[in-house]
């Protein structure tokens, strides 16, 4: 992947009306395994890369914020074309409105991004089968010791 200063992607819904571009390379990306990604994705596990929501440039339409309930009581808020109801990205209650969390199934070019980590992997479907070499866990991990240091950097700017 670029590095965050020459990256930028573009992205959208499936109807086109919900338009957007992220501005830099995420801080990290999640192969998110839970039973809850599975469900909302349609898929085996969904993509979610973290960046800052002001990264994320909306270049047409308004996405839709739908409140879904998830297993931490927290919450997330999924950012949705209002009328083909994409999944474009979610803002998670434990991580507030300043990240958010894009569908990298709905960018342009899906092959920009890949998982930094393997998470949920308890609830993993059992033909899905994990890159060697490629970080994997049970449930959640420590972003102390996972995230590079430009991460760390990021994500210590949104605290403030």
């Amino acid at each position: 992947m670029a590095s965050s200063e020459t990256f930028n992607a573009e992205g959208g819904c499936s109807c086109g009306e919900v338009r957007f571009r992220i501005t830099s390379a995420p801080i990290f990306t999640h192969g998110c395994h839970c039973t809850d990604c599975q469900r909302l994705s349609g898929g085996a596990f969904a993509i979610n890369a973290m960046i800052e929501t002001d990264r994320v440039e909306v270049l047409a339409g308004t996405p839709k914020s739908v409140p879904v309930s998830t297993p931490s009581g927290k919450g997330q808020n999924i950012m949705r074309c209002p009328t083909c109801n994409t999944a474009l990205w979610s803002h998670y209650g434990g991580a507030g409105d300043k990240l958010a969390f894009v569908r990298a199934g709905t960018l342009d070019d899906t092959s920009l991004i890949e998982p930094d980590i393997h998470i949920f992997t308890r609830s993993k479907q059992p033909w899905v089968i994990l890159p060697e070499g490629k970080p994997a866990v049970e449930v959640y991990y420590d972003a102390k010791e996972m995230f590079p240091a430009e991460g760390l950097a990021r994500m210590g700017a949104l605290r403030g």
